[in-house]
């Protein structure tokens, strides 16, 4: 099956998403838009220490009431929350967590603990 070009709506969706939590004081820790061999999609991946109490119910519960504030509709783009203890955070954390903006990083063809990333776009990790 042939992957879906990652196109400049998609990154400005993100945007949109990852602006929004940080409007509502939900800072991600991690957010990038990320091509996942194992769906087959493009995900928009959140990780957040305020989503990693509660389980993951309360998290996508807490996620649609600020994107709901902030006017933005979610059924646009598929969402996965994974806590921050995921070994993808902490590998991917690695590599970019030391430059001083990794805003804008193209990602591809990269392991980050159990997920293969064939393509990716980097809004925020700290």
């Amino acid at each position: 099956m042939d992957k879906a070009a990652l196109v400049s709506l998609d990154i400005a969706e993100g945007f949109e998403i990852a602006g929004a939590l940080e409007h509502a004081h939900v800072k991600p820790n991690a957010a990038l838009l990320a091509y996942l061999s194992e769906y087959e999609d493009w995900r928009l991946l959140i990780l957040s220490r305020q989503f990693d109490t509660g389980g993951l119910h309360d998290a996508y519960r807490r996620l649609n009431e600020v994107l709901s504030a902030a006017g933005v509709d979610p059924r646009n783009t598929p969402i996965q929350i994974l806590p921050t203890s995921d070994p993808f955070f902490r590998e991917l954390r690695r590599p970019l967590a030391k430059s001083k903006n990794a805003e804008g990083k193209r990602l591809g063809g990269q392991l980050f603990g159990d997920r293969f990333v064939e393509d990716g776009y980097v809004y925020r990790v700290a």
